[in-house]
């Protein structure tokens, strides 16, 4: 049993673009498919695809790399918000993310969402990523 999916769902996408894989597979659950539509919004990584063939389903990301280098686009997957120690933050508090590069990943009353869409709705949450 995980204590904690989220930090799970990041390591595996951190394992997998450190190993060069352009797939990663990863346990579904609600959070996870959002964070991953807000990953391919923002044009974190190519494409994912959702599978409901067992129990829980599954949830399949291509990676993005950059083409000339072959790095990944992904430079850092920091988790902030953690079981033991939540983040919460108003909307006039949310982190700017390499002032404005990159993206925080917010669970709000609204829904999971970026910060910059946190701050036009004026809704704080549960910081639970930074991505860039």
């Amino acid at each position: 049993m995980l204590t904690d999916p989220i930090s799970d769902y990041l390591t595996r996408i951190r394992n997998a673009m450190s190993a060069g894989h352009k797939v990663v597979e990863i346990p579904a659950s609600n959070l996870k498919k959002e964070i991953t539509k807000i990953l391919f919004d923002q044009g974190y990584i190519l494409n994912y695809k959702f599978e409901d063939n067992s129990h829980q389903g599954s949830i399949k990301i291509a990676l993005k790399y950059d083409k000339v280098t072959k790095e990944p686009v992904i430079k850092k997957l920091k988790r902030v918000s953690r079981p033991g120690l939540r983040q919460y933050k108003g909307s006039g508090e949310l982190p700017r993310v390499l002032n404005g590069l990159g993206v925080a990943i917010v669970s709000t009353s609204k829904g999971v969402m970026t910060d910059k869409q946190a701050r036009q709705e004026k809704v704080g949450g549960e910081v639970l990523c930074l991505v860039y």
